[in-house]
């Protein structure tokens, strides 16, 4: 019995020097700048951090399995005011030609000329970049909202909105900008901007998701 408590004590104090250790990464950890706190957010005219704002987007592949891509680069401005998010006016521009995928092959399939001069499966090798606009703003909660605009893809314009929850705002300890961080997440049917190549194997239905981030201009 007296191995017993021996075994015991020892073990509970193995554990207290652990939690105290682990107490004390804790209190060095560096604080993470960002945090989901409207208070944090000043009004002004924002841009977009082109490296850190990213559009995936996903198609069925076959009824097999979904199939996923990303644009990057993308560009733009919002002026925004906390006190009136219905107010807010964003205008981006999303360069097809950033377009990624993990097949090179697939890439050059979405970017190649048409074959012999017909039109394009895809995109083709120089499409212009895809621009969206806001044209209406409302509030659906405390940090979410719904953003209707004029996307244009293609050479074709439709209305689009968006569904946007605000991730993030504080000071970006790299470059000192204050940044506030949103997503956002909408359907579109493809062929609605003149890209039908095999639909149905490939679903008409593209499913977009934004991460994006918004740094405060001086």
């Amino acid at each position: 019995m007296k191995t017993s408590f021996a075994i015991v004590a020892a073990l509970s104090a193995s554990a207290t020097m652990a939690l105290g250790a682990a107490s004390g990464i804790a209190q060095d950890a560096p604080e993470i700048p960002g945090v989901v706190d409207v208070s944090r957010i000043q009004a002004g005219s924002y841009a977009t951090d082109p490296a850190h704002t990213v559009i995936q987007w996903e198609v069925d592949h076959f009824g097999f399995n979904p199939y996923f891509g990303l644009f990057g680069d993308v560009e733009g401005t919002m002026a925004f005011d906390p006190a009136n998010v219905e107010a807010t006016t964003l205008d981006v521009t999303i360069p097809v030609t950033s377009l990624a995928v993990v097949s090179s092959g697939l890439r050059e399939h979405m970017l190649r000329p048409g074959k012999d001069g017909g039109s394009p499966d895809f995109f083709g090798p120089t499409p212009p970049a895809a621009k969206f606009t806001t044209t209406d703003v409302r509030q659906i909660g405390g940090t979410s909202a719904v953003a209707t605009g004029d996307l244009t893809l293609n050479g074709q314009t439709r209305e689009v909105s968006l569904l946007v929850e605000f991730t993030g705002a504080g000071k970006n300890p790299v470059n000192e900008t204050e940044t506030i961080g949103f997503t956002a997440t909408t359907d579109v049917e493809r062929s609605d901007f003149g890209i039908g190549y095999a639909i149905p194997m490939v679903s008409d239905t593209v499913e977009l998701t934004i991460t994006a981030a918004f740094e405060r201009q001086p």
